[in-house]
Protein backbone atom coordinates (compact mmCIF):
# COMPACT_ATOMS: atom_id res chain seq x y z
CA UNK A 1 0.00 0.00 0.00
CA UNK A 2 1.28 3.48 -0.76
CA UNK A 3 2.17 5.93 1.97
CA UNK A 4 -0.07 8.95 2.22
CA UNK A 5 0.38 12.36 3.71
CA UNK A 6 -2.11 14.31 5.80
CA UNK A 7 0.20 17.24 6.35
CA UNK A 8 -1.38 20.67 5.84
CA UNK A 9 1.54 21.37 3.52
CA UNK A 10 0.22 18.68 1.19
CA UNK A 11 -2.57 21.01 0.18
CA UNK A 12 -2.21 24.26 -1.68
CA UNK A 13 -3.08 27.29 0.43
CA UNK A 14 -6.65 28.16 -0.64
CA UNK A 15 -5.91 31.85 -0.08
CA UNK A 16 -3.40 31.77 -2.96
CA UNK A 17 -4.90 32.23 -6.43
CA UNK A 18 -8.33 31.14 -5.27
CA UNK A 19 -10.45 30.41 -8.38
CA UNK A 20 -13.48 32.54 -9.11
CA UNK A 21 -16.79 30.89 -10.06
CA UNK A 22 -16.20 31.76 -13.71
CA UNK A 23 -12.95 29.77 -13.79
CA UNK A 24 -14.84 26.68 -12.57
CA UNK A 25 -17.30 26.75 -15.47
CA UNK A 26 -16.88 23.86 -17.92
CA UNK A 27 -16.56 26.14 -20.95
CA UNK A 28 -13.84 28.17 -19.25
CA UNK A 29 -12.09 25.04 -18.02
CA UNK A 30 -12.06 23.65 -21.58
CA UNK A 31 -10.63 26.90 -22.93
CA UNK A 32 -7.92 26.88 -20.25
CA UNK A 33 -6.33 23.73 -21.70
CA UNK A 34 -3.48 23.89 -24.18
CA UNK A 35 -4.95 23.19 -27.61
CA UNK A 36 -8.39 23.79 -29.04
CA UNK A 37 -10.84 22.18 -26.59
CA UNK A 38 -14.58 22.87 -26.56
CA UNK A 39 -17.34 22.11 -24.05
CA UNK A 40 -20.34 20.43 -25.73
CA UNK A 41 -23.56 18.55 -24.98
CA UNK A 42 -25.36 15.68 -26.70
CA UNK A 43 -28.83 14.19 -26.16
CA UNK A 44 -28.34 10.42 -26.20
CA UNK A 45 -30.15 7.41 -24.72
CA UNK A 46 -32.66 9.64 -22.95
CA UNK A 47 -30.09 11.82 -21.17
CA UNK A 48 -28.11 14.95 -21.98
CA UNK A 49 -24.38 14.25 -21.64
CA UNK A 50 -21.69 16.89 -21.29
CA UNK A 51 -18.27 16.31 -22.83
CA UNK A 52 -15.15 18.26 -23.74
CA UNK A 53 -13.60 17.61 -27.15
CA UNK A 54 -10.33 18.50 -28.81
CA UNK A 55 -7.66 17.18 -31.14
CA UNK A 56 -7.82 15.18 -34.35
CA UNK A 57 -7.32 11.55 -35.25
CA UNK A 58 -8.88 8.33 -34.01
CA UNK A 59 -11.51 8.96 -31.28
CA UNK A 60 -10.43 8.36 -27.67
CA UNK A 61 -13.14 8.58 -25.02
CA UNK A 62 -12.08 9.38 -21.45
CA UNK A 63 -14.53 8.38 -18.68
CA UNK A 64 -13.99 9.68 -15.15
CA UNK A 65 -14.81 8.56 -11.62
CA UNK A 66 -16.23 9.59 -8.25
CA UNK A 67 -16.27 12.24 -6.91
CA UNK A 68 -14.72 13.95 -9.93
CA UNK A 69 -15.65 15.11 -13.43
CA UNK A 70 -14.10 15.15 -16.90
CA UNK A 71 -11.57 17.61 -15.44
CA UNK A 72 -9.64 14.73 -13.85
CA UNK A 73 -8.12 14.17 -17.32
CA UNK A 74 -6.97 17.76 -17.84
CA UNK A 75 -3.26 17.00 -17.32
CA UNK A 76 -3.20 14.35 -20.07
CA UNK A 77 -5.71 15.69 -22.60
CA UNK A 78 -3.46 18.16 -24.47
CA UNK A 79 -0.74 15.56 -25.11
CA UNK A 80 -3.21 12.85 -26.13
CA UNK A 81 -4.99 15.29 -28.45
CA UNK A 82 -1.86 15.55 -30.60
CA UNK A 83 -2.63 12.10 -32.00
CA UNK A 84 -6.29 11.50 -31.10
CA UNK A 85 -9.68 13.14 -31.18
CA UNK A 86 -10.08 13.29 -27.39
CA UNK A 87 -13.57 13.27 -25.87
CA UNK A 88 -13.65 13.58 -22.07
CA UNK A 89 -17.16 12.70 -20.88
CA UNK A 90 -19.19 13.54 -17.81
CA UNK A 91 -21.05 10.29 -17.20
CA UNK A 92 -24.76 10.16 -16.45
CA UNK A 93 -25.07 11.84 -13.05
CA UNK A 94 -21.71 13.64 -13.25
CA UNK A 95 -20.84 17.32 -13.58
CA UNK A 96 -22.57 18.97 -16.54
CA UNK A 97 -24.56 15.86 -17.52
CA UNK A 98 -28.15 15.04 -16.57
CA UNK A 99 -28.86 13.49 -13.18
CA UNK A 100 -31.95 11.32 -13.71
CA UNK A 101 -33.56 9.20 -11.01
CA UNK A 102 -32.25 5.92 -12.43
CA UNK A 103 -30.06 4.32 -15.07
CA UNK A 104 -26.84 4.21 -13.03
CA UNK A 105 -26.11 0.55 -13.66
CA UNK A 106 -22.99 0.22 -15.80
CA UNK A 107 -24.90 -1.59 -18.57
CA UNK A 108 -27.15 1.44 -19.10
CA UNK A 109 -24.25 3.87 -18.78
CA UNK A 110 -22.32 1.90 -21.41
CA UNK A 111 -25.35 2.33 -23.66
CA UNK A 112 -25.10 6.08 -23.04
CA UNK A 113 -21.53 5.99 -24.31
CA UNK A 114 -22.44 3.85 -27.32
CA UNK A 115 -25.09 6.36 -28.35
CA UNK A 116 -22.63 9.21 -27.80
CA UNK A 117 -20.16 7.43 -30.12
CA UNK A 118 -22.88 7.25 -32.77
CA UNK A 119 -23.70 10.93 -32.18
CA UNK A 120 -20.03 11.76 -32.77
CA UNK A 121 -20.13 9.91 -36.09
CA UNK A 122 -17.50 7.42 -34.94
CA UNK A 123 -17.26 3.67 -35.37
CA UNK A 124 -14.80 1.60 -33.32
CA UNK A 125 -13.20 3.82 -30.64
CA UNK A 126 -10.57 3.64 -27.93
CA UNK A 127 -11.96 4.03 -24.41
CA UNK A 128 -10.08 4.81 -21.20
CA UNK A 129 -11.85 4.87 -17.85
CA UNK A 130 -10.90 5.56 -14.25
CA UNK A 131 -12.80 4.37 -11.17
CA UNK A 132 -16.53 4.34 -12.08
CA UNK A 133 -15.50 5.24 -15.62
CA UNK A 134 -13.36 2.08 -15.79
CA UNK A 135 -16.40 0.01 -14.86
CA UNK A 136 -18.37 1.65 -17.67
CA UNK A 137 -15.47 1.16 -20.10
CA UNK A 138 -15.32 -2.57 -19.34
CA UNK A 139 -19.10 -2.86 -19.74
CA UNK A 140 -18.86 -0.99 -23.04
CA UNK A 141 -16.25 -3.41 -24.39
CA UNK A 142 -18.35 -6.38 -23.28
CA UNK A 143 -21.58 -5.11 -24.85
CA UNK A 144 -20.20 -3.49 -27.99
CA UNK A 145 -17.09 -5.36 -29.19
CA UNK A 146 -17.76 -4.18 -32.73
CA UNK A 147 -17.46 -0.56 -31.53
CA UNK A 148 -14.39 -1.15 -29.35
CA UNK A 149 -10.81 -0.86 -30.54
CA UNK A 150 -8.79 -0.80 -27.33
CA UNK A 151 -9.65 -0.38 -23.63
CA UNK A 152 -7.66 1.20 -20.79
CA UNK A 153 -8.77 0.63 -17.19
CA UNK A 154 -7.27 2.83 -14.47
CA UNK A 155 -7.15 1.31 -10.98
CA UNK A 156 -10.59 -0.36 -10.96
CA UNK A 157 -12.28 -3.26 -12.81
CA UNK A 158 -16.00 -3.87 -13.34
CA UNK A 159 -17.88 -4.92 -10.15
CA UNK A 160 -17.92 -8.64 -9.50
CA UNK A 161 -18.86 -11.01 -6.67
CA UNK A 162 -15.85 -9.91 -4.65
CA UNK A 163 -17.70 -6.74 -3.63
CA UNK A 164 -20.20 -8.86 -1.71
CA UNK A 165 -17.34 -10.07 0.48
CA UNK A 166 -16.36 -6.58 1.65
CA UNK A 167 -16.48 -6.17 5.42
CA UNK A 168 -18.25 -3.35 7.19
CA UNK A 169 -15.61 -3.10 9.93
CA UNK A 170 -11.94 -2.45 9.23
CA UNK A 171 -9.42 -5.22 9.86
CA UNK A 172 -6.56 -4.58 12.34
CA UNK A 173 -4.28 -3.15 9.63
CA UNK A 174 -6.94 -0.85 8.22
CA UNK A 175 -7.81 2.66 9.39
CA UNK A 176 -10.69 5.04 8.80
CA UNK A 177 -8.53 8.10 9.38
CA UNK A 178 -6.35 9.78 6.80
CA UNK A 179 -3.06 8.36 8.11
CA UNK A 180 -2.39 4.93 6.57
CA UNK A 181 0.48 2.70 7.62
CA UNK A 182 2.74 1.41 4.87
CA UNK A 183 1.55 -2.05 3.85
CA UNK A 184 -2.02 -1.50 5.01
CA UNK A 185 -5.03 -1.89 2.76
CA UNK A 186 -7.61 0.77 2.07
CA UNK A 187 -10.82 0.57 4.08
CA UNK A 188 -13.54 1.50 1.56
CA UNK A 189 -16.18 2.64 4.05
CA UNK A 190 -17.85 4.92 1.46
CA UNK A 191 -18.93 1.88 -0.59
CA UNK A 192 -21.42 1.19 2.22
CA UNK A 193 -22.16 4.84 3.01
CA UNK A 194 -23.12 5.52 -0.60
CA UNK A 195 -25.63 2.67 -0.51
CA UNK A 196 -27.79 4.58 1.95
CA UNK A 197 -30.62 6.37 0.17
CA UNK A 198 -31.53 9.91 1.13
CA UNK A 199 -29.16 10.48 4.05
CA UNK A 200 -25.74 11.15 2.42
CA UNK A 201 -27.08 13.99 0.29
CA UNK A 202 -28.67 15.59 3.36
CA UNK A 203 -25.44 15.34 5.32
CA UNK A 204 -23.19 16.56 2.50
CA UNK A 205 -25.41 19.12 0.75
CA UNK A 206 -23.21 22.22 0.53
CA UNK A 207 -20.34 20.39 2.26
CA UNK A 208 -18.89 18.36 -0.62
CA UNK A 209 -15.48 20.02 -0.22
CA UNK A 210 -15.05 18.10 3.04
CA UNK A 211 -15.57 14.83 1.17
CA UNK A 212 -13.27 15.78 -1.72
CA UNK A 213 -10.44 16.79 0.60
CA UNK A 214 -10.77 13.68 2.76
CA UNK A 215 -10.71 11.30 -0.20
CA UNK A 216 -7.73 13.06 -1.81
CA UNK A 217 -5.76 12.94 1.45
CA UNK A 218 -6.67 9.28 1.95
CA UNK A 219 -6.24 7.91 -1.58
CA UNK A 220 -3.50 10.02 -3.20
CA UNK A 221 0.13 9.29 -2.38
CA UNK A 222 0.93 12.99 -2.83
CA UNK A 223 -2.29 14.94 -2.18
CA UNK A 224 -0.67 18.14 -3.50
CA UNK A 225 -0.91 16.71 -7.03
CA UNK A 226 -4.63 17.54 -6.88
CA UNK A 227 -4.42 21.27 -6.36
CA UNK A 228 -6.78 23.85 -4.90
CA UNK A 229 -8.30 24.68 -8.27
CA UNK A 230 -9.13 21.06 -9.09
CA UNK A 231 -10.57 20.46 -5.62
CA UNK A 232 -12.86 23.42 -6.11
CA UNK A 233 -13.95 22.07 -9.50
CA UNK A 234 -14.93 18.73 -7.95
CA UNK A 235 -16.52 20.24 -4.85
CA UNK A 236 -18.64 22.53 -7.03
CA UNK A 237 -19.76 19.59 -9.17
CA UNK A 238 -21.04 17.70 -6.09
CA UNK A 239 -22.26 20.70 -4.12
CA UNK A 240 -25.98 19.92 -4.36
CA UNK A 241 -28.13 17.13 -2.95
CA UNK A 242 -29.14 16.19 -6.49
CA UNK A 243 -25.53 15.73 -7.60
CA UNK A 244 -24.68 13.70 -4.50
CA UNK A 245 -27.72 11.48 -5.04
CA UNK A 246 -26.72 10.85 -8.64
CA UNK A 247 -23.12 10.01 -7.76
CA UNK A 248 -24.24 7.61 -5.07
CA UNK A 249 -26.48 5.97 -7.66
CA UNK A 250 -23.37 4.53 -9.31
CA UNK A 251 -22.70 2.59 -6.08
CA UNK A 252 -26.30 1.60 -5.39
CA UNK A 253 -26.41 -0.39 -8.64
CA UNK A 254 -23.39 -2.57 -7.81
CA UNK A 255 -25.67 -5.55 -7.15
CA UNK A 256 -27.18 -5.31 -10.63
CA UNK A 257 -23.71 -4.70 -12.09
CA UNK A 258 -22.42 -7.93 -10.54
CA UNK A 259 -25.29 -9.90 -12.07
CA UNK A 260 -24.77 -8.22 -15.45
CA UNK A 261 -21.05 -9.05 -15.44
CA UNK A 262 -21.86 -12.76 -15.40
CA UNK A 263 -23.18 -12.40 -18.94
CA UNK A 264 -20.08 -10.61 -20.22
CA UNK A 265 -18.13 -12.53 -22.86
CA UNK A 266 -14.36 -12.83 -22.75
CA UNK A 267 -13.21 -9.45 -24.07
CA UNK A 268 -11.49 -9.54 -27.45
CA UNK A 269 -10.32 -5.91 -27.52
CA UNK A 270 -6.77 -5.46 -26.17
CA UNK A 271 -6.82 -4.21 -22.57
CA UNK A 272 -4.28 -2.11 -20.70
CA UNK A 273 -4.85 -1.84 -16.95
CA UNK A 274 -2.92 0.67 -14.83
CA UNK A 275 -2.88 0.13 -11.06
CA UNK A 276 -1.74 3.02 -8.91
CA UNK A 277 -2.69 1.88 -5.43
CA UNK A 278 -0.77 -1.35 -4.68
CA UNK A 279 -3.85 -3.27 -3.54
CA UNK A 280 -5.82 -2.19 -6.62
CA UNK A 281 -2.93 -3.23 -8.83
CA UNK A 282 -3.01 -6.66 -7.19
CA UNK A 283 -6.74 -7.01 -7.92
CA UNK A 284 -6.22 -6.06 -11.56
CA UNK A 285 -3.22 -8.39 -11.87
CA UNK A 286 -4.94 -11.37 -10.28
CA UNK A 287 -8.41 -11.19 -11.81
CA UNK A 288 -8.45 -9.14 -15.01
CA UNK A 289 -6.39 -11.46 -17.27
CA UNK A 290 -9.18 -14.06 -17.10
CA UNK A 291 -11.61 -11.51 -18.54
CA UNK A 292 -9.80 -10.92 -21.86
CA UNK A 293 -7.63 -12.53 -24.49
CA UNK A 294 -5.03 -9.73 -24.57
CA UNK A 295 -4.53 -8.11 -21.16
CA UNK A 296 -1.52 -6.18 -19.87
CA UNK A 297 -1.47 -4.97 -16.24
CA UNK A 298 1.05 -2.31 -15.20
CA UNK A 299 1.79 -0.94 -11.74
CA UNK A 300 2.14 2.84 -11.71
CA UNK A 301 5.09 3.82 -9.51
CA UNK A 302 4.86 6.35 -6.72
CA UNK A 303 1.10 6.72 -7.13
CA UNK A 304 -2.18 6.41 -5.30
CA UNK A 305 -5.70 6.14 -6.73
CA UNK A 306 -5.89 9.31 -8.86
CA UNK A 307 -3.50 8.09 -11.54
CA UNK A 308 -4.08 10.64 -14.32
CA UNK A 309 -3.51 13.52 -11.91
CA UNK A 310 -0.76 12.00 -9.78
CA UNK A 311 1.36 10.57 -12.62
CA UNK A 312 0.15 12.25 -15.84
CA UNK A 313 3.34 11.71 -17.85
CA UNK A 314 3.30 7.99 -17.06
CA UNK A 315 -0.32 7.83 -18.27
CA UNK A 316 0.52 9.79 -21.43
CA UNK A 317 3.43 7.48 -22.22
CA UNK A 318 1.54 4.26 -21.56
CA UNK A 319 -1.59 5.31 -23.46
CA UNK A 320 0.38 6.71 -26.38
CA UNK A 321 2.29 3.46 -26.81
CA UNK A 322 -0.74 1.20 -26.27
CA UNK A 323 -3.08 3.12 -28.56
CA UNK A 324 -0.55 3.70 -31.35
Amino acid sequence: MVERSNSPAARKDPSVNTPTPDTLDDAELARSLDGDFTSRHADVNGVRLHYVEGGTGRPLLLLGGWPQTWWQWHKVMPALARTHRVIAVDLRGMGGSDKPEDGYDKKTMANDIRELVRHLGAEAVDVAGHDIGAMVAQAYAAQFPEATRRIVLLDVPHPDEGLWEMRLLPEPDQHVGSEIEKGARTYLWWFAFNQVRGLPEKLLDGRSRLLVDWLVEYLAKDPATIDEHSRQVYARAYSTADALRAGNGWYQTFGADIVDRRAHPILTAPILALGGDASNYAVLRDFLPARGVDVRVVEVPDCGHYIAEEQPQFVIDELSAFLA
